[in-house]
């Protein structure tokens, strides 16, 4: 079989971003997304706010933008909408990997999507847990032999983008000990977790036709990749981010998956290899990433060296600046610096219950915060 990869602006991106609706007197999660959607009016166009999953979930989607200012502002426009109608219904919103503290079978699967039902149905007790949130990332690349090739690049920068966004230490009133349980969460479905590392697009055409011939998938979206093509938009989507909790962490992560798509475009049109990881070492990068979070010791080539995934953030960044600079993201890529200063959300929301003798709803009420204000607690609270 065929699969076109569509004409594309080269590096042009946009950002999905997940976010759930909790109750502001209890904190737990409220199915008050159906009722929201119904008052923001139809999802046409970009940008957009639309349905997910469960009903406890809207996702606002930006559209396709040069700049990362662009695509963020999109999003910060669309939540600032939903805030208002969500305001008189005591409904907030926050964005991370998992609630704190909600149960997953009190949530409800999103009515009259057959997409919906077919995946519940398929997946039973572990498709019903997908009590999770994230951010996608799609940055467009103009010619679709390059994009296995950068793929397979941004693969061995998979747990960076993990660690940066971590957001879910807590699953139902638990400390899981994890900076990202959604990581481990979410790959039990059948078709997600990491990518197979493919030589060529035909490659990737012959696992798509042998995956439809044996009914695994009707349609590529079901393909659920941390990192995938997306052939419809001429993209890659790295789907590997936990939800985000404020939209300046938004632009950072954006940013640097922006400028490292395009610095493996231009290593490739210098005619340059890159760099690539045995899937094994990428397998347990990312256990060590959803594991440890901030403080994960990566391995960095073929040859097994291994490096604390911020010194390795803090070597990269100036890699990237140049091309920052030429992409206009450069003050959103700072913002890793900030991340790694300030500590991602997981560490913010131990802080957070550290803080308040355990109390998981005071950790809600700092994400509420965060989500409103577009930026980190400076006192993690």
């Amino acid at each position: 079989m065929t699969i076109d990869f569509a004409r594309s602006e080269r590096s042009r991106l946009g950002i999905e971003w997940e976010i759930a609706c909790v109750d502001r007197r209890s904190g737990e999660l409220s199915p008050a997304a159906p009722e929201l959607l119904a008052r923001t009016g139809p999802a046409d166009g970009f940008p957009h706010v639309t349905t997910e999953l469960l009903t406890n979930t809207v996702e606002v989607v930006s559209a396709p933008h040069h700049r990362v200012r662009d695509a963020v502002a999109d999003l910060t426009r669309l939540v600032e909408r939903l805030s208002g109608f969500a305001e008189p219904m005591g409904i907030d919103l926050i964005s991370s990997g998992t609630h704190p503290f909600s149960q997953w079978f009190q949530q409800q699967v999103t009515p009259g999507k057959p997409r919906y039902d077919t995946l519940i149905d398929r997946t039973r007790w572990w498709g019903r847990q997908m009590m999770i949130w994230g951010v996608h990332v799609h940055v467009a690349v103009e010619d679709r032999a390059k994009v296995f090739p950068i793929i397979d690049g941004l693969l061995t920068y998979l747990p960076h983008f993990q660690a940066l966004s971590a957001s879910s230490p807590f699953w139902a009133g638990e400390n899981t000990g994890y900076a990202s349980n959604r990581a481990l969460m979410f790959q039990q479905l059948p078709t997600a977790g990491l990518p197979p590392q493919f030589t060529d697009w035909p490659q990737y055409e012959a696992l798509v036709a042998d995956l439809r011939h044996v009914g695994v998938i009707e349609d590529l979206n079901e393909l659920r990749w941390d990192i995938r093509p997306s052939p419809r938009w001429g993209t890659i989507e790295v789907r590997t981010f936990d939800g985000i909790s404020t939209a300046q962490e938004i632009g950072a992560i954006a940013a640097l998956t922006q400028c490292l798509t395009e610095h493996f475009s231009s290593e490739l049109d210098a005619g340059r290899d890159v760099p690539k990881l045995q899937p094994w070492f990428v397998r347990e990068n990312k256990w060590r990433a959803a594991r440890y979070g901030m403080d994960a010791i990566l391995i960095r080539n073929a040859a097994g060296d291994e490096r604390l995934v911020t010194k390795d953030l803090e070597r990269l960044l100036p890699t990237l600046a140049p091309i920052a600079d030429a992409l206009g993201c450069s003050a959103q890529l700072a913002g890793v610096h900030d991340i790694i200063d300030r500590g991602a959300s997981y560490q913010r929301q131990l802080a957070v219950a550290a803080a308040s003798e355990g109390s998981l709803k005071a950790v809600v009420s700092s994400l509420v915060r965060e989500l409103r204000d577009g930026l980190p607690a400076p006192d993690g609270r």
